[in-house]
């Protein structure tokens, strides 16, 4: 990753015109071709940017003359080795695939360094799927009193079941498990239940739809195909959310 601090004037051409007066400004190219232009504030947003896949180059831009340069015909010219390397305006063009252009004219810099950062291993959520399904499987009977599990990760011909377990009946139960429950996740569990409703060793399977959050349109479909809506407490399954000592 490249950090430069740089008073720079920045014009977004393409779609629509933006325009970014000169002033100091932190800019931020990164390994993947992306460029983003900070200030020293507005959060973690940039003021503006150029996603990959794009490309940068140097392009020629007038330098500043004072005026009292221009008025001295017969002065000496100033020696190449005698200018400073930063006092040259610099002209930056980001390329993107469509042609918009990301033009940054850079003033002056005052900081320009390299940095490697290797490969991330990204975020980790507290929460996430992965830590739901656990959780539930440890805790099958949130689903309702006799349920037992068979299996995490039961494997289809068209990938994993997050949770196959039975009810008081004896009857097999396929549970989908999302952080957020969307339209997507009744259709992913749609497609294992009629898979799984076609082996007599399973048949009849039901489904149940377990998130943290179920959005109203993904509550009625589920519904609508007979698949029960569970709503899961992270914080109740983890034990966290204990009323031992609750005054209510």
């Amino acid at each position: 990753m490249r950090l430069v601090i740089a008073r720079c004037q920045v014009d977004y051409v393409g779609r629509l015109t933006a325009h970014l007066p000169m002033a100091r400004r932190l800019l931020l190219m990164k390994a993947d071709g992306s460029v983003l232009v900070h200030s020293d504030g507005g959060s973690y947003k940039p003021l503006n940017w150029m996603s990959p896949p794009c490309w940068m180059e140097e392009r020629e831009a007038e330098s500043a003359v004072s005026p009292e340069s221009e008025s001295v015909p017969d002065a000496d010219p100033v020696p190449d080795a005698a200018a400073a390397p930063d006092s040259a305006v610099r002209l930056w063009v980001v390329t993107n695939k469509a042609g918009e252009e990301l033009r940054i004219t850079v003033e002056d810099i005052e900081h320009d360094s390299k940095h490697e950062l290797g490969v991330d291993p990204g975020l980790v959520k507290d929460g996430v799927e992965a830590h739901l399904q656990e959780l539930l499987a440890e805790h099958i009977v949130t689903l309702g009193e006799g349920y037992s599990l068979i299996r995490r990760e039961y494997m289809t011909a068209i990938g994993p079941v997050d949770i196959l377990c039975r009810d008081a009946d004896g009857a097999t139960v396929a549970v989908e498990i999302k952080r957020r429950g969307e339209i997507d996740g009744v259709e992913q569990l749609t497609r294992y239940l009629e898979l799984l409703n076609r082996d007599p060793l399973l048949a009849p399977v039901a489904g149940v739809f377990a998130a943290q959050q179920i959005k109203p349109q993904a509550r009625t479909l589920a519904t609508d195909r007979g698949i029960r809506c569970v709503t899961l407490d992270y914080d109740a399954l983890r034990g966290t959310d204990s009323a031992e000592f609750r005054l209510f």
